[in-house]
């Protein structure tokens, strides 16, 4: 089995990871969490959302964040821009990306944000626009390509559906999500085929939840198309909001320690990395939720 040499992660922890807690977290913690990420060698680093504070109100520290980090050369930061008005809050705080999004899913569509999936698309379209206008690149996230809380199943027409009008108002490159958990190997590699009808390789992320235990298997079967572009979130941050008490994001530790296994660069400095784990864990009082952290941490304290 050939895979690629090389993965890039893009760590959500900072964002998709903290914007469900309940424990309001300073944009100092943030900052800090962040400035650990990068020294770990982390490249892309998805740090904050411009939604509304009554929508998130963990959020809603955006501009002291993206002022506070001490910027490092070579590392891409990139922001959620839900719509034009979130737009002209980020293009202020200078983000390398903006990240749109949709569902492949009609219903998760209709129930979430009250329209179709070509009419939430379309409402993008000027967002998207202004930002190329800007300089600034632009990152689809596509969310439900696997399976959908209301619709079940998803087909990988859907999903070749959703990346061709992604395509279509500009998205530069476009990520893979199995929202829900449910994806196994087979299934993701048909969503992922489904994605490389509009898009390169090189412009295709996975990003898998663990909440039946499938991510690391499920980016094993991505490694095996070739895609090298992955997204994960440190100490695992991150739950399901539509699975009750199940984890989240595949934590950033389990990914960089199976690809080191697999003699693929990171670029990631596993130990540094599990610090900043902990330290975003202790803050919020809990173990990271990574078994490669505990592992780690647990062999530390017993040395």
């Amino acid at each position: 089995m050939s895979y690629p040499t090389r993965v890039r992660i893009i760590d959500v922890g900072p964002r998709d990871g903290l914007q469900n807690e309940k424990t309001p977290v300073p944009a100092e913690v943030k900052i800090a969490l962040i400035h650990q990420l990068q020294a770990a060698g982390l490249q892309e680093i998805e740090a904050t959302s411009y939604v509304s504070p009554k929508w998130v109100p963990q959020m809603a520290d955006n501009h002291a964040v993206m002022q506070g980090i001490e910027r490092q050369p070579g590392v891409r930061y990139s922001v959620l821009t839900p719509n034009l008005q979130g737009w002209e809050a980020a293009v202020a705080d200078r983000p390398d990306e903006i990240v749109v999004f949709g569902a492949a899913s009609e219903a998760f569509s209709r129930k979430n944000i009250n329209c179709s999936i070509a009419e939430s698309i379309e409402r993008f379209a000027p967002v998207v626009a202004a930002a190329r206008a800007a300089g600034v690149a632009v990152r689809g996230a596509m969310s439900c390509t696997v399976g959908c809380p209301y619709e079940g199943e998803i087909a990988p027409q859907q999903v070749a559906y959703l990346a061709g009008l992604m395509k279509g108002i500009g998205v530069q490159r476009v990520d893979v999500a199995d929202t829900i958990g449910v994806g196994t190997p087979r299934k993701v590699q048909r969503a992922i085929e489904a994605a490389l009808q509009h898009y390169e390789l090189d412009q295709i992320s996975g990003h898998f939840h663990d909440t039946y235990g499938q991510a690391l298997a499920n980016t094993v079967a991505a490694l095996e198309l070739g895609v090298w572009n992955f997204q994960s979130s440190v100490a695992g941050l991150g739950g399901c909001p539509y699975a009750k008490g199940a984890t989240g994001n595949v934590a950033s530790e389990d990914l960089v320690y199976l690809l080191h296994g697999l003699d693929i660069e990171t670029g990631i400095d596993l130990d540094r990395l599990v610090d900043a784990g902990a330290y975003i864990s202790n803050f919020l009082g809990r173990k990271p939720q990574s078994r490669v952290a505990v592992a780690l941490l647990n062999k530390r304290a017993s040395a």
